[in-house]
């Protein structure tokens, strides 16, 4: 059985003589073996602690000679064993967890005294230079014959680049680094992302450039990603559309979607309330939806989209007279304001509540409503402005939604107004 970690080795005594440990943990690797007495020739189980300085290690005596184990941490990969002879704490940090759970239950076996042959027992030998260097937090492969088939990625990596290696799918070795704070796998051929992804708790970088992504899963949009992901670049793919749900990971700050063939843009992007920049140029947008006029971003791009020149009076009715018991039940308990979920209404009514529309005067709609688009400066929503066409431009097309003719008619009123002055 071998570990490696982090390891300071603590002498109790040192308080009596006014001294104290470091507290600073060495990279180490750790061993439970066999360990025979040249001179006795008995053997005993051991614990042997090598260590870049010492890489030939020290041994310590496992059997009856331990006296306590503290794991309070062992999850975080912390844990101390305090032996009785000689009087030190050995204090283990930076280990991952299931490693650092499996290595104790071998400990206390062998302090048990338990048969050796039912012991996960290592040959105790000096280590090899690398496999004391500290641990590894970046690694960057660029091209097919530096990628790994036979050794995995290092565990403590937080910081990984695999481009140019023709991937046509994630590497599932990739999905076990849970310090894993920036993926690139830019440049590669992969088609679909899997929903384990979302598992990497700690990912705040997700970058995906040039690929051959066809769709972003609702899954990954539901997953821990929600409260990790900051930057995510899915440029040069071809998506089409994102689902609705992509409006859930509301930690993104920025935001690139260039060279895809998307139709439109997620309905409630504007809950994306911490994005600051967003590109999504060379698409095949026509529309902005209504809710872009909640953001507040630094930097937009959306040259080279398709955008139609909207007319107020070019509108799609979409109401029923009288409303149904669904429509008005549904704006009230929008407009009101009042608690829904699974467990009070059918899923699916969830769903369409969580999408509805909302009027000018602020009242909901979900399936009756009046809808058009005027243009918008996108400076109201946005600090600096890639110019939208090659005519200089820096307006959009945003739609709009009214929840009666009434409304709609003030609306017009209100353009024929702005018209004469």
């Amino acid at each position: 059985m071998k570990l490696q970690c982090d390891v300071e080795v603590i002498n109790r005594m040192l308080p009596t003589f006014g001294l104290k440990g470091k507290g600073k943990g060495t990279r180490a690797v750790l061993s439970i073996g066999k360990h025979v007495d040249k001179t006795t020739k008995r053997s005993s189980v051991c614990l042997l602690i090598c260590t870049a300085k010492d890489r030939s290690g020290s041994k310590y005596k496992l059997k009856e000679n331990i006296e306590k184990f503290f794991t309070w941490f062992v999850e975080e990969g912390k844990a101390t064993v305090r032996l009785k002879e000689p009087a030190v704490d050995i204090c283990l940090s930076k280990a991952d967890a299931n490693s650092l759970k499996n290595f104790l239950s071998a400990a206390r076996l062998a302090h048990r005294g338990s048969d050796t042959d039912s012991l996960p027992l290592s040959t105790l030998t000096p280590v090899r230079a690398r496999d004391v260097e500290k641990p590894k937090k970046k690694l960057t492969i660029m091209s097919k014959k530096d990628y790994p088939l036979t050794s995995n990625f290092p565990y403590s990596l937080e910081q990984l680049q695999v481009s140019y290696c023709m991937l046509s799918r994630v590497d599932m070795r990739m999905l076990s680094l849970k310090a894993l704070r920036r993926l690139d796998l830019s440049n590669n051929h992969i088609k679909k992302l899997p929903a384990t992804i979302g598992d990497l708790s700690c990912l705040a970088e997700l970058v995906l450039h040039n690929n051959h992504l066809e769709s972003f899963s609702e899954a990954l949009c539901l997953s821990t990603l929600q409260r990790s992901l900051q930057h995510l670049d899915l440029s040069q793919n071809h998506l089409k559309v994102l689902p609705p749900q992509f409006c859930q990971l509301r930690e993104l700050v920025n935001l690139k979607l260039d060279d895809n063939k998307l139709l439109r843009l997620p309905f409630r992007i504007g809950q994306l309330a911490k994005m600051r920049f967003l590109s999504a140029a060379h698409n095949q947008l026509t529309v902005l939806p209504g809710d872009f006029r909640k953001l507040s971003l630094e930097n937009l791009d959306l040259f080279g989209n398709p955008f139609t020149q909207p007319n107020p009076l070019d509108h799609t009715i979409h109401l029923a007279f009288p409303l149904k018991l669904l429509e008005l039940a549904s704006r009230a308990v929008l407009n009101f304001r009042l608690a829904y979920g699974p467990h009070l209404i059918p899923f699916h009514l969830c769903h369409e509540l969580e999408f509805a529309k909302f009027c000018d005067c602020g009242q909901a709609c979900l399936n009756s409503y009046i809808q058009t688009s005027v243009n918008m400066n996108l400076h109201l929503v946005s600090h600096t402005v890639v110019l939208v066409d090659d005519m200089g431009g820096t307006e959009a097309p945003v739609q709009r939604h009214f929840c009666s003719l009434m409304c709609y008619c003030e609306f017009l009123d209100g353009c024929v107004q702005r018209g004469t002055r």
